[in-house]
């Protein structure tokens, strides 16, 4: 029996058409997977599903039998429609249980009841047989328990429909096995979920139907048993991408960078390896294990405790990353949304920022000239795909704002460039387009530190993996001597 249908369902923003025509239909306690490359039209067909935007006219949504031209945000959730998004959008400085019970707990005017806020916290949580403590503060919770808070909320508000988008970006392989066990908890209730996702593996665990969005129309429905991933990939691109382990050959004499004995209290201990210029080292684990911290010691963000960092043979102490930076090391971290870029700045300041110094002329003014030469060669190097290199970052799509990143700090000139897992949150195609960049930086001598816990993504991409656990290096692989199941069993042992 359908919970929610979406019929002829259209959405134009000004000349872009992003939707177009969209049937879609939903099943009471049913786990339906949307898929689609970014800017496909996923995320505008969740707006309309959550009031957020309303369509085209002519367009029709069915909520429990009920027909409606367009929903606005406080009928959907009325409706028992619940969305999760990327970020969670939780008060970090409130606790599990009045993030559970916020914008529901209705007590007398201008006074909280506790009482009631507790209760409604634990209801929430004993319905999907959840047990955090309501006391606890939403900033000490790990991601994996943030989300639960996150589901919870959406428990307590009597839904009926759970979006998730995204939700396993940022878990461990445990975390991501418990989420998805209680997305199948939440079909047992009778709840339906809609599950947008790039991990194709994980949709295909949990999924009954599959709805594929290229271009903002819908490709079809299909049922998940049977299919594969290269099926969906080639369904939502159009393309198939095929990837080898690579022995290329690397001059492994003098190393660029040496890190021996490196150790920091609580976040990496005993670190030792080399990098030669031309060289794409993978580090893959566990999240936690301390990959990013190490890369931010490296980068001069974090002071080790022991061990030294050499650089040409040097030994190098950076009191500050502007100190790394000048050295020669440039560092893409993993949320380039809170991070990397100015959201509401053009395109065109991000990608200069960094090498804005050097762009003044005697009087301090920055030339016209040397600005847009600057933007536009970096935009044609790395194929950004823009329209006006004056709009704001926040209208690319993921893999594009990620190339913005990559060309901020290549406008640098690193010699060694860290990348901490660039492809969270870009489709693939957006993901081929960075591994081909990795790969031409490479053959040009650019050494790279690629930080990922996709392990196809450092054994296909990388030329030497080590393995991080726990903040120690367990083990060393050579890529085109290795195998997904021999890395993936020293990741998971």
């Amino acid at each position: 029996m359908s919970f929610l249908q979406i019929n002829k369902t259209s959405k134009r923003f000004g000349g872009v058409l992003a939707l177009s025509n969209v049937d879609f239909d939903l099943a009471k306690g049913e786990i339906h997977c949307l898929v689609g490359g970014n800017g496909s039209g996923k995320s505008t067909l969740i707006k309309i599903i959550s009031g957020v935007q309303p369509p085209d006219p002519g367009s029709e949504i069915i909520v429990d039998g009920e027909s409606y031209a367009h929903l606005t945000t406080v009928e959907s959730s009325r409706l028992g429609i619940q969305v999760i998004y990327q970020d969670l959008s939780l008060f970090p400085n409130l606790t599990v249980a009045e993030n559970i019970a916020a914008g529901l707990h209705r007590g007398y005017p201008h006074i909280a009841d506790w009482s009631a806020i507790r209760r409604m916290a634990a209801d929430a949580m004993a319905r999907i047989n959840i047990s955090l403590d309501p006391d606890t503060r939403v900033c000490d919770l790990s991601i994996a328990n943030r989300q639960l808070v996150a589901i919870c909320r959406a428990i307590a508000a009597d839904a009926k429909l759970v979006i998730m988008d995204e939700p396993t970006a940022s878990l461990t392989r445990h975390e991501v096995d418990s989420l998805l066990a209680l997305t199948l908890e939440l079909k047992r209730k009778g709840i339906a979920v809609l599950f947008v996702s790039h991990r194709f593996d994980e949709v295909l665990e949990i999924a009954e139907k599959v709805t594929v969005i290229r271009d903002g129309v819908k490709l079809g429905t299909y049922d998940a048993a049977g299919m594969t991933e290269k099926q969906l990939i080639y369904l939502m691109s159009g393309k198939t991408f095929e990837y080898e382990t690579a022995d290329r050959q690397i001059d492994r004499g003098q190393p660029l960078l040496s890190v021996k004995g490196l150790s920091r209290a609580g976040e990496y201990h005993d670190i030792s390896f080399d990098l030669h210029p031309g060289e794409i080292l993978g580090i893959t684990g566990l999240l936690g294990a301390g990959r990013t911290e190490l890369a931010l010691s490296i980068f001069g963000m974090s002071r080790p405790d022991a061990g030294e960092i050499r650089l040409d043979g040097k030994t190098v102490r950076f009191a500050s990353n502007t100190e790394a930076i000048e050295a020669g090391i440039a560092y893409v971290p993993e949320d380039r949304l809170a991070l990397s870029l100015i959201l509401n700045q053009p395109i065109s300041t991000n990608i200069a920022l960094p090498v804005i110094d050097s762009l003044a002329g005697p009087t301090g003014l920055i030339g016209r000239t040397s600005w847009n030469e600057l933007v536009t060669s970096w935009i044609n190097d790395l194929k950004i795909k823009v329209s006006n290199a004056d709009n704001a970052v926040r209208t690319l799509s993921g893999g594009n704002q990620q190339r913005v990143v990559i060309a901020k700090w290549l406008a640098t000139h690193p010699r060694i460039l860290i990348l901490d897992s660039p492809t969270v949150g870009v489709d693939f195609q957006g993901k081929d387009g960075i591994y081909s960049i990795v790969r031409e930086l490479a053959a040009k001598g650019l050494a790279v530190i690629l930080i990922s816990d996709e392990i196809p993504e450092v054994l296909y991409h990388c030329d030497r993996i080590f393995i991080m656990r726990d903040g120690r290096f367990t083990g060393e692989f050579m890529a085109h001597r290795s195998s997904e199941a021999e890395i993936g069993e020293a990741v998971y042992a």
